[in-house]
């Protein structure tokens, strides 16, 4: 009896710690307990432990503002989604990534580099905006944007510039990262 005891203890450890490292798990289409396939009324069971703002009312709906943003208990964001406007079920479209701790298979999260990113995945394209440029690896359904401030010399100030990969310095840091579906 004591045995079974033992063996049930074991496995109820070892689930509780892969539950725990994939809370916050990236794929291609998972980030932590958020699937493509996850209903926005069910966000406040999958984030239980955690507070799920909702702005989609008054004011923030009529505007077309409908992120929800979900927070740990002790304050800090962890994730902000934006859900699909059109259709149901209402299911995720995209989520900004706040905490360092949701990192994909290969290791990347909001402490990476971009030799970090281009070591784990293939670039797939490079759009260059106004203020920074954005990272996209169709490979993971992920982007991260970098700030132009990370960037050298002319490539820093000249807006109109077309940046490639291989202008972005390699110890440039991710600002955001975001997954879309």
């Amino acid at each position: 009896m004591k045995r079974i005891l033992f063996i049930a203890l074991i496995a109820s450890i070892a689930l509780n710690s892969c539950n725990s490292d994939n809370a916050f798990k990236v794929t291609t289409d998972q980030v932590g307990p958020l699937t493509k396939n996850t209903q926005v009324d069910e966000l406040k069971t999958l984030f239980s432990k955690d507070s799920v703002v909702d702005q989609n009312s008054g004011l923030s709906e009529e505007l077309n503002v409908n992120a929800i943003e979900i927070y740990e208990k002790g304050g800090e964001q962890l994730l902000s989604l934006m859900p699909i406007k059109e259709g149901t079920p209402k299911t995720i479209k995209t989520i900004q990534i706040f905490d360092a701790r949701y990192t994909t298979e290969e290791g990347i999260n909001l402490n990476s580099t971009f030799k970090d990113i281009t070591d784990a995945y293939e670039v797939s394209r490079v759009e260059t905006l106004i203020s920074s440029i954005v990272i996209f690896v169709d490979e993971i359904n992920a982007y991260f944007t970098i700030d132009r401030d990370e960037l050298p010399g002319e490539l820093k100030f000249n807006m109109d510039a077309k940046v490639s990969t291989a202008e972005i310095p390699s110890d440039a840091k991710i600002k955001y990262f975001m997954i879309g579906w």
